[in-house]
């Protein structure tokens, strides 16, 4: 009988893991996730600052697979794993499964800050990126409006909340589309009151991430007027102030938070499976450790078999995509009775864009900046789009919004219901 593999999580992992299955006749997969798309998360903040559409960086599940005889998609959030009787429960209906992978990644960790998690903005999803989008546009409407400097000024300052890849190239998006948007198309507004502040807790920006690549972001980003402030975080979020851990405080009604993850709860697994930062400790074929037959991969999974990363894989795509690949890999030789293999992680390095036509790239034997390291961002970001069709369509855009520095698509648009049809 076929064997019944159940993939919850339609990231680069999951995707990559039913890429490599599809039509295999031994294998009946399904996808469970609560969307109905898949994304891809290393753009996402460009959707939440109006540069491109969603569209641009999504695409069906349904339509993905539909060439696929062996693959199907359940639409439902995970409830519970019965790990002793083999079944996932859902909001949607409980499913079989002989195989079950964890794909689900991670979800923004607020520290136990209630407030920042009740009023700051989030940008893990794209709901919370259009949710973002919609809200900056409605403060500079209304800074528009407001004869108050100390109000308008407060409508336009924007605080991020972390100096990582994401903080960074939001800090330079933002910074030069108020450069080059902003005072044409609002007059009305004093950008001498517009402040973009960027906090982080570490003493550099990109801390991962090589000297010269901290360095290049900081004096860059300088250069376009971000607020910088380093060894400082956030501890509390009250009636529009950031508290800092110095004691300051700055007055905004936005506060961007990039500043940590944690791996997505699943309940049903023992308490010995779950390792730092929730995420689901896995041996080296990522295998959850503690249970039978259940698999995590991805930014949920913690591994320390792999001999270069002894605490843990860094959770980025390459990591996730791999794991997908070489999990997939293993399940066929399960089927042959072939040994497994291990999962070891090859490193291609990182990168991050910070302004128009600048970016850093590091790869494992030398880094660089510029123009050429901006290319080689644009061209490894449109590759694992999954359409030829999105891939295309971003290109031109992308070549299309940095040349003329005005994207177009600034609609403040929310679903309401006319109840008077």
């Amino acid at each position: 009988m076929k064997k019944h593999i159940i993939i919850v999580g339609g990231g680069f992992a999951g995707v990559h893991i039913i890429k490599s299955l599809k039509n295999d006749s031994r294998f009946r997969i399904t996808l469970v996730d609560k969307n109905n798309y898949h994304f891809f998360p290393p753009l996402i903040y460009q959707v939440a600052t109006s540069f491109i559409q969603a569209s641009n960086i999504s695409y069906p599940f349904r339509k993905m697979i539909a060439n696929s005889k062996n693959v199907h998609f359940h639409m439902g959030s995970l409830l519970k794993v019965d790990h002793e009787n083999k079944i996932l429960e859902t909001d949607t209906g409980k499913l079989n499964y002989d195989h079950l992978v964890l794909a689900l990644g991670t979800e923004s960790n607020f520290f136990g800050m209630e407030n920042v998690k009740r009023c700051g903005l989030p940008m893990k999803t794209i709901e919370e990126a259009l949710y973002l989008r919609n809200h900056m546009l409605l403060n500079l409407e209304e800074a528009a409006r407001n004869k108050d400097i100390k109000t308008a000024q407060r409508l336009q300052n924007v605080v991020i909340a972390g100096g990582g890849p994401t903080g960074v190239e939001l800090a330079g998006m933002l910074a030069e589309m108020g450069k080059y948007i902003a005072e044409k198309e609002y007059p009305e507004i004093k950008l001498s009151l517009s402040n973009i502040y960027l906090i982080d807790a570490l003493p550099t920006l990109l801390s991962p991430m090589s000297r010269m690549a901290q360095e290049t972001a900081y004096n860059k980003l300088k250069k376009l007027g971000v607020k910088i402030h380093l060894n400082i975080s956030v501890k509390d979020y009250v009636d529009n102030k950031v508290i800092l851990s110095d004691g300051s405080s700055i007055e905004t009604e936005t506060l961007i938070w990039t500043s940590g993850v944690i791996g997505r709860e699943v309940p049903g697994l023992p308490e010995e499976s779950i390792g730092k930062g929730r995420r689901i400790l896995v041996n080296a074929y990522n295998q959850v450790i503690g249970v039978n037959n259940i698999y995590a991969i991805g930014d949920i999974c913690l591994q320390h078999t792999d001999e270069n990363f002894p605490k843990g894989h860094p959770q980025l795509a390459q990591v996730a995509i791999q794991q997908g690949k070489n999990l997939a890999n293993n399940f066929k030789r399960m089927e042959a009775s072939e040994k497994l293999n291990s999962f070891k992680y090859n490193d291609k390095g990182s990168m991050a864009i910070i302004s128009k036509f600048n970016a850093v790239v590091d790869l494992p034997k030398f880094s660089f900046n510029g123009f050429l390291a901006w290319l080689t961002w644009l061209f490894i970001h449109v590759l694992p789009l999954v359409s030829f069709r999105s891939k295309l369509r971003l290109a031109l855009d992308w070549f299309r919004l940095f040349i003329t520095n005005n994207p177009s698509i600034r609609l403040v648009l929310y679903p309401t219901r006319n109840n008077n049809k």
